[in-house]
């Protein structure tokens, strides 16, 4: 069990050698959560300016809860994970039903927010609302795995669960500190993983000021944890992708509301691999004429556990078989590039034929 003299060094530590982060100038609890929510599996230089244009955007919970979804998800646009930002939204618009737009503090309150975890309710309370519960994300369990040489695999919810109920406990022994925060604490463990407890390379074990007591450390072996559990092979999903153009634009379809990318917009594309032919005659199947089809390159697209294979073709199709602007049929529109920028964005997995769009 970590002592309370090793959460004290920590703490020192922490407030000497912090990052000059822009969402830890507040105690807001609705800002504190739109980072938490954008940091997931996200860096954080990469976060900085789509933090900065959210809030100017939607400052609070009641501009997000009336806020359009197309909007969202192109200002969105580029952070990936699209669910994240639904899941805002959805938030967003509770908050203004059920607490007068007043963004919750309680960590039991939030869990029942949507989108909301354990962790991301434990860094909310915590931090802005001096709740005593753990934030434990995946730099939080890296330090604490080599901390204590926990072999237990940390994909598994049980162990996660153990580990949080350890930290719990280890926080109540930690209130006796005439400086203890608990958001600092949270904040603390988060900061040791992402600048000294690395989860890639060798860690910066000279620079730790808990390396007296890791395990890990003293073994010789850090980067051998955390451990995970073996992992299933990723899903390999070969598919044609089409730009298909005419004079109103470029053609979109919306995926479903369920599932991979759900609700966002995507270009047309079939099953497997098709050759020229093939291509051609998919086409014509739903219900256009390629005048000039030209194939372009392929490209690959990895998701957690599934790997797109795409190969892609640039078709001009024949607006006199082009009469609607909308293809009900087969949900296939057609956008202006003026549209396209405004309010239809592109999901990264497209981006190798984004150049191909206007």
């Amino acid at each position: 069990m970590i002592q309370t003299k090793d959460i004290k060094k920590l703490l020192t530590w922490y407030r000497e050698n912090k990052r000059d982060l822009p969402w830890r100038h507040t105690k807001d609890p609705y800002r504190i959560w739109v980072s938490e929510i954008m940091l997931q599996q996200t860096r954080v230089e990469a976060v900085k300016p789509y933090y900065a244009a959210f809030l100017e955007r939607y400052p609070d919970a009641k501009s997000l809860a009336g806020a359009n979804e197309d909007d969202l998800v192109r200002i969105w646009e580029g952070l990936g994970y699209y669910s994240r930002v639904r899941n805002m939204h959805k938030a967003a618009m509770e908050v203004q039903a059920s607490h007068g737009g007043l963004f919750p503090v309680s960590y039991e309150v939030l869990l029942t927010l949507p989108g909301i975890g354990s962790y991301t309710a434990g860094a909310v309370s915590s931090i802005a609302g001096g709740e005593n519960v753990p934030a434990v994300d995946g730099n939080v369990l890296r330090v604490y795995t080599r901390i204590t040489a926990d072999d237990a695999p940390v994909d598994e919810t049980k162990n996660v669960k153990r580990i949080r109920e350890e930290l719990q406990e280890v926080m109540e022994n930690s209130k006796r500190l005439t400086d203890y925060d608990p958001g600092d604490f949270n904040a603390a463990f988060m900061e040791l993983g992402a600048t000294v407890c690395l989860p890639n390379g060798e860690p910066k074990c000279a620079q730790c000021p808990l390396r007296a007591i890791c395990a890990a450390h003293k073994a010789g072996n850090p980067t051998e944890y955390p451990k995970k559990a073996p992992k299933a092979k990723r899903r390999i999903e070969n598919r044609t992708v089409f730009v298909l153009e005419s004079s109103k634009g470029i053609a979109l379809k919306k995926r479903p509301e369920k599932g991979l990318l759900a609700g966002m917009y995507e270009l047309p594309s079939a099953d497997g691999f098709l050759n020229r032919k093939q291509a051609g005659e998919y086409i014509k199947s739903l219900g256009y004429h390629p005048v000039r089809l030209k194939e372009i390159e392929e490209s690959v697209h990895i998701f957690s556990h599934i790997e797109w294979h795409m190969k892609a073709y640039h078709a001009l199709v024949d607006e006199h078989t082009d009469p609607v602007k909308e293809d009900t049929q087969n949900s296939i529109f057609f956008v202006t590039e003026e549209e396209r920028r405004s309010g239809y964005a592109l999901p990264s997995a497209f981006g190798a034929y984004k150049k191909y769009i206007f």
